[in-house]
């Protein structure tokens, strides 16, 4: 794969600022229990994990307004 043009790096290094890393912690059969269900799901462990945290942030929020 040929170097990235300064350009090239510019742009992901602007995309990227865009985001926050937030590591999480399991046990590896856990993991690979999570990996399996995204993969049926047809996404990634990171959009799966991001896709939970969003839906139990709004069941949580629903519970709050009751």
């Amino acid at each position: 794969m040929p170097e990235k043009t300064e350009a090239q790096k510019k742009a992901q290094s602007k995309y990227m600022d865009r985001f926050a890393v937030a590591r999480v912690r399991m046990e590896r059969d856990k993991y690979e229990a999570v990996q399996a269900h995204a993969e049926a799901c047809g996404e990634s462990v990171n959009a799966f994990i991001t896709r939970a945290i969003e839906n139990q942030m709004l069941q949580d929020n629903k519970k709050a307004g009751e």
